[in-house]
């Protein structure tokens, strides 16, 4: 079976309307459970997993396009959506670059956490290039299970999955949680950064399983998660005031990756 192409022209057909409201809305996304891929090697690195594509949105130029072509030559059965130059620009969230999108099921979360395996826990953090780039550094680093408030930034949005470059399709996450409930039943240690803390990250013991809990940009882990977690500082002898999260999260995990390393 080939693929079959399908030229649009018009911004109110149906094929349109449905892909514009994954990219846009939230709401919108979790009610038909499908979300958005832009670009190739997302699309590659999704498609990697074994897992299936509903849907390519794609310009006439880039159906020119050397590593469009490899990637459309694995596939076949599937509707191929061909949307004028300035219909595609005026939906895509990415910058410039080869003009593919992949509408996919939105993947469930897994049964449930293992509370004994490394976790990133990530506590109403609200940009989606914090979230993207933790995920790819726990990725990284070997943490497999990420857990998230329900007041962080949404995993499957086309923004966070551009930012985590395929870091999803490797980890096991849960959305929505409850942290305030679930943090108090771990018997893991927890770690929280926090320029209040007496103990530097580099007195820690990282050698056995963890729980790492990172906090919202702007306010930092909640008082009540707080209550539940061990504060670490981060030793910066230049003196600035604090830390971007994401760069923040690296440090902790890769000086957990260095001490299990030797």
């Amino acid at each position: 079976m080939t693929l079959s192409f399908i030229d649009i022209h018009a911004k109110d057909n149906n094929k349109v309307k449905h892909l514009r409201g994954l990219c846009e809305q939230a709401n919108y996304r979790k009610k038909q459970q499908q979300t958005v891929l832009e670009g190739v090697h997302l699309i590659e690195a999704y498609l990697k997993t074994g897992k299936s594509v509903n849907a390519f949105y794609l310009t006439r130029q880039a159906l020119e396009n050397m590593e469009v072509q490899q990637l459309l030559d694995q596939l076949s059965g599937l509707p191929v959506y061909v949307l004028t130059e300035s219909l595609y620009q005026d939906i895509r969230t990415l910058g410039p670059g080869i003009d593919i999108m992949a509408v996919i099921n939105t993947p469930a979360s897994p049964a449930e956490i293992n509370q004994n395996s490394d976790m990133l826990v990530l506590e109403n953090l609200q940009d989606p290039g914090n979230v993207g780039t933790l995920l790819r550094t726990a990725a990284a680093a070997g943490i497999k299970q990420i857990i998230c408030s329900t007041g962080t930034a949404a995993i499957w949005s086309p923004r966070v999955l551009r930012a985590g470059m395929g870091a999803q399709f490797s980890l096991s996450i849960f959305e929505h949680v409850a942290l305030d409930s679930l943090i108090p039943t771990f018997s893991l240690p927890v770690y929280a950064t926090s320029s209040h803390a007496q103990q530097s990250l580099y007195q820690l013991d990282l050698k056995q399983p963890c729980v790492w809990l990172m906090g919202n940009e702007g306010q930092g882990i909640s008082e009540n998660l707080l209550q539940h977690a061990q504060g670490i500082a981060i030793p910066q002898p230049g003196g600035q005031e604090s830390l971007n999260v994401a760069i923040a999260g690296a440090i902790c995990l890769f000086e957990m990756v260095r001490q299990r390393l030797t």
